[in-house]
């Protein structure tokens, strides 16, 4: 989710015609390993990391409203960084650092940096909510982050949402969802894995993508329930052999079949998920 922040960092910059902070986000150090929440991150620790220098350096920019300095310094910390510093900060100052980056930024570059700063189940907590007030709703940033967390995150996530907006995240997705793609969000919410974690249940793996191709038979209605139930209620190792299993039996892959059976959100929702149980693998 990290990386996916700093795509929109680069956007909000980019669109604000602040090209010359791009260069602090577009060079960032990566690496192949996963470091920070979800299954996709890459940002590096930095290296040398010091968070008291790095609080005493964010005061002086702050004060001299020194941006050029507020953004090398917290596009080039992991998440878990940021928050050491913002402690350290704390300590030092005996002030907060987020409502300092308030009073100090502006337009895009505070909405990036701000966004930074929050943990990531807050960052996620806020982004569903922003997805769902208001007028109209935005499916694509809901099946982002529902279809791509492990059940514990998005119990933490769901324990964040109510906290930090005192509404039950579960009923804000019922209330603000078609029929279809709210099943999916709300099972993937509730979901309790029913294989054997770690085990190779063959007979089941076969019982999975049978019911899969029977749910779109030719010249029948698809039915999405054993699709739903299948992928909120099986481990990514398990899934993968159903997959398989599925385009022996169907003679085309997964996607394939979602794309053609199914439409609107509740597509979108299924072949992300898809894709990232893929990628867990």
């Amino acid at each position: 989710r990290e990386r996916e922040r700093e795509r929109s960092a680069q956007e909000v910059l980019r669109d604000c015609g602040m090209d010359y902070l791009l260069e602090a986000l577009e060079t960032m150090p990566v690496t192949e390993a996963a470091m920070c929440w979800g299954t996709l991150g890459t940002v590096r620790p930095f290296v040398n990391f010091r968070p008291e220098r790095d609080a005493r350096a964010l005061a002086a920019a702050m004060t001299n409203k020194d941006v050029n300095t507020l953004v090398r310094i917290l596009t080039n910390r992991t998440n878990a960084q940021r928050q050491q510093v913002a402690q350290v900060y704390r300590s030092l100052t005996n002030q907060e650092l987020v409502p300092g980056l308030k009073k100090v930024l502006s337009g895009g570059v505070q909405a990036v940096l701000l966004g930074l700063m929050m943990t990531p189940p807050v960052f996620d907590a806020h982004q569903l909510r922003n997805a769902m007030e208001g007028l109209g709703t935005d499916e694509q940033t809901l099946a982002e982050i529902l279809c791509t967390r492990s059940p514990e995150q998005l119990q933490l996530i769901t324990a964040t949402y109510r906290e930090e907006f005192q509404r039950s995240l579960e009923e804000d997705v019922r209330s603000e969802t078609s029929q279809g793609f709210r099943d999916l969000l709300l099972a993937l919410l509730q979901k309790q894995r029913e294989n054997i974690a770690g085990g190779i249940e063959y007979p089941l793996i076969q019982r999975d993508a049978k019911a899969l191709v029977e749910s779109v038979k030719p010249k029948s209605k698809p039915s999405p329930e054993p699709w739903i139930r299948t992928l909120t209620h099986r481990d990514a190792d398990h899934l993968n052999r159903v997959f398989d299993c599925f385009q022996s039996l169907a003679g085309r892959s997964v996607e394939e079949t979602v794309q053609a059976a199914f439409s609107g959100d509740l597509r979108l929702g299924l072949l992300i998920l898809g894709e990232a149980l893929c990628v867990c693998d």
